[in-house]
């Protein structure tokens, strides 16, 4: 009867820890889906700031992959920075907003979806805009800053 009695408080323990713990990764995933949002903001502030070819680099994790026109992969800081000061995109602008964001429970992995726009001029300088949708994958840096791995 006494370790029966024992066992009650026992198991209360072990099932607040188990909530506590669930709730610790809510507020986890929660703060990192802010967190990715906020860097959407900053990185689409920064295209215009300090130029695309300087934002796209920024916000790029060292072993960075973007997808772009007929399945090209561009890698690595570099190259993106790279890509992105062709003469074609001088002049270009984007803008975007993600429609969905999410991120693991862990708090280190998150992606966002949503429609960008793109107006560039063509080599006769008439502006030229082309809409799709984006998919972004965001990893978190040891520093805490958030880095894209996929766009």
């Amino acid at each position: 009867m006494k370790q029966g009695i024992l066992l009650i408080p026992i198991a209360f323990l072990l099932a607040k820890c188990s909530t506590k713990d669930k709730d610790d990764l809510s507020d986890l995933k929660a703060r990192s889906i802010t967190e990715i949002q906020n860097a959407e903001r900053s990185f689409q502030v920064m295209t215009v700031e300090k130029g695309i070819h300087e934002a796209f680099r920024f916000y790029a994790d060292s072993n960075a992959v973007m997808k772009r026109e007929n399945d090209t992969l561009v890698r690595g800081r570099e190259g993106i920075r790279n890509y992105y000061s062709q003469a074609s995109y001088a002049g270009a602008s984007v803008n975007w907003l993600p429609d969905f964001t999410d991120a693991s429970a862990g708090g280190d992995f998150g992606y966002t979806y949503g429609r960008y726009t793109w107006r560039i001029r063509d080599s006769a300088g008439k502006v030229m805009e082309k809409n799709g949708v984006f998919h972004t994958v965001w990893k978190k840096q040891a520093d805490g800053n958030w880095k894209y791995v996929w766009d």
